[in-house]
């Protein structure tokens, strides 16, 4: 049964291909006898697929993206109620809905975890920092707190990053543009759809941008797991640290943590204790888990609304 392709719905800003493909998370999986696309299974020009219930759920909610086709697991019973709910959102939002089997929603998402839908929209951009404001608007400066990550390239670790930022309080989170993760639909499922609703920014250069924040008196901190291979920055325990002026929380990649320019920049390193005596090799945290303690350290001493 043939459905036309969509025209987009509400949402963000439409990229070009060359986006898209820059945007794909790894190939997709090898069938025994490919088969030629249907004509509903068309793509839009552009698009990408999101998937899963809270991000296909959060991205027709608040409608960032252009919204192409809702895409359903067929059922010979009654759907799941979740499933239920995410047709009458893309009803609600003129967004055709199509009911595919299984296999097809595999195809469609690449044979990543769907949970039985997929949502095809337009990509998600980095925000411009040009212009854009402390984040803190409603609030005082010295409470403001920005996460900066520096060339963190795997998209699971961006996204649980991103839903650690959010369920803390971090009130903005600023991305170096260049060998960084781009926000792809599996950035979009292990954020658990929070990218879908709180804006990522990115910057070109990272190194300039540390230093203009300095001068306007936000203080830099940085990360490390080993604070003997810092030598020119102060490094302190997390659980130790104080902060009174609007702060910006520099996170580095998954093997290299951060560059020596941007340590340089810092003026404080901030490092994680363990809980016992480590065995060589296996004296990091994980990207994210490391920046979910940190993030928690921090975020606790901010002034609780109304206060």
């Amino acid at each position: 049964r043939g459905t036309p392709r969509a025209q987009p719905r509400r949402g963000g800003t439409g990229t070009g291909r060359e986006l898209w493909l820059s945007q794909l998370d790894g190939p997709p999986r090898v069938g025994r006898r490919p088969e030629p696309d249907p004509q509903w299974l068309q793509r839009t020009a552009g698009s990408e697929m999101l998937f899963g219930v809270t991000p296909c759920s959060m991205a027709l909610a608040h409608a960032r993206r252009d919204l192409f086709r809702l895409f359903l697991k067929q059922s010979s019973g009654s759907p799941r109620p979740a499933l239920g709910e995410l047709a009458l959102q893309a009803t609600a939002r003129g967004v055709p809905v199509c009911h595919v089997p299984r296999r097809e929603l595999d195809r469609l998402c690449r044979g990543q975890v769907h949970q039985g839908v997929c949502l095809e929209v337009s990509p998600l951009p980095f925000r411009s920092l040009e212009g854009a404001g402390t984040g803190a608007e409603q609030g005082g400066l010295p409470q403001v707190v920005w996460l900066v990550l520096e060339h963190v390239q795997d998209p699971m670790n961006l996204g649980a990053v991103l839903r650690s930022a959010y369920f803390l309080g971090v009130d903005r989170v600023v991305t170096s543009h260049r060998h960084s993760c781009p926000l792809t639909p599996t950035v979009s499922k292990a954020s658990a759809g929070v990218m879908e609703v709180f804006d990522v920014y990115s910057t070109d250069d990272l190194q300039s941008f540390l230093k203009a924040k300095a001068a306007e008196g936000w203080e830099v901190v940085g990360t490390v797991s080993n604070p003997e291979e810092v030598e020119d920055v102060p490094v302190i325990n997390c659980l130790e640290f104080r902060w009174e002026k609007p702060l910006i929380l520099v996170i580095g990649s998954e093997g290299e943590g951060l560059s020596l320019e941007t340590q340089l920049l810092c003026h404080r390193m901030l490092a994680i204790p363990p809980g016992r005596a480590l065995h060589h090799g296996i004296e990091s945290l994980n990207v994210s888990v490391a920046t979910g303690i940190l993030l928690h350290s921090i975020c606790s001493q901010k002034r609780r609304h109304g206060d």
